[in-house]
């Protein structure tokens, strides 16, 4: 029984990061900086959240987890450094639904 229930969350988590690695190809790829909302774009908030910033504005968003990519808190984490990348969704009541988000390596311009 823990076998299966240890499969099922398995393949529920894989789903879950599969489907934030493929871009909707009938959505625009939107070019941002991402990084700690709190930290790095001075939002106003509790604790450390993770924003984009699209066109100079920044917006919280939902559907990712500021650790999903490494301690937020590491030297190059998303609290102590603003990061390139490409995102895509959808911006609701001043946050960013995020349905796809890929960060560019660091040394990329």
């Amino acid at each position: 029984m823990q076998k299966t229930i240890f499969l099922f969350l398995g393949l529920l988590f894989s789903f879950a990061a599969f489907s934030q690695n493929t871009p909707d190809s009938t959505k625009k790829i939107i070019p941002a900086e991402i990084s700690c909302g709190q930290c790095m774009f001075k939002l106003k908030g509790k604790g450390c959240d993770i924003a984009v910033r699209i066109k100079g504005k920044a917006y919280f968003a939902d559907g990712i987890h500021i650790d999903a990519f490494g301690d937020a808190h590491a030297k190059d984490g998303f609290c102590n450094a603003i990061r390139k990348g490409e995102v895509q969704g959808t911006i609701t009541n001043q946050r960013f639904k995020v349905s796809y988000i890929k960060l560019y390596p660091e040394n990329q311009n």
